[in-house]
């Protein structure tokens, strides 16, 4: 079954995802939960589809819900496997690449890293729990930076994927993806003037 669940999620494709989920019945909301969960152990499985997904299946403020929760749950899981399995773990589960480009991340922008990642699709969601049980950050600071940062992305992803469909999707997503940048790029220039104050 996970096997089968890795291999609709490598699909990239949000048509053969929900049809999955919905296959279960009764139970596509625990499977929806599972998936989110998987792609979040299994670097670097995408996130956003299911929570597409769920928005279309689910409705959006359900859906959103799901996904958050599920979400975090996959975010407890990663963060616990770095804390205790260690680094070696993490880099068979994820890359020493990846890995080291993150732990860069991590160094310069501290505790705004959880925030900044969270905000941004394209940075790979289990990496950071990853890294962030690497490093000294306590459990609560990483859980409330997590859900703080994932809220606003999985709300905004949840709405827009119960309204669109098609190539109005995927403007959309190109449209959200040039939004974090700016919201990175903003923030990354509080972070530069905080540094030199």
């Amino acid at each position: 079954m996970v096997n089968q669940m890795i291999f609709y999620l490598s699909m990239l494709n949000l048509d053969a995802i929900k049809e999955y989920i919905l296959s279960f019945g009764v139970w596509a909301p625990i499977i929806s939960f599972a998936l989110m969960i998987l792609q979040s152990i299994a670097a670097p499985l995408p996130a956003f589809l299911i929570t597409f997904a769920n928005a279309a299946l689910f409705g959006w403020v359900n859906g959103a819900i799901l996904s958050w929760v599920s979400a975090m749950a996959g975010a407890a899981i990663c963060f616990v496997i770095g804390r205790f399995l260690g680094r070696d773990v993490v880099a068979k589960l994820t890359s020493k690449f990846a890995l080291e480009s993150i732990d860069g991340f991590f160094d310069k922008y501290g505790k705004h890293t959880i925030l900044i990642a969270r905000l941004l699709p394209f940075i790979s969601f289990d990496l950071v729990s990853y890294a962030a049980g690497l490093t000294s950050m306590s459990f609560i600071s990483f859980f409330i930076a997590t859900g703080v940062g994932q809220l606003p992305a999985t709300i905004v992803y949840s709405y827009v994927g119960g309204m669109l469909t098609g190539g109005a999707k995927v403007m959309m997503t190109g449209l959200l993806i040039l939004f974090a940048l700016s919201v990175l790029i903003y923030m990354l220039k509080k972070i530069y003037s905080d540094k030199n104050k």
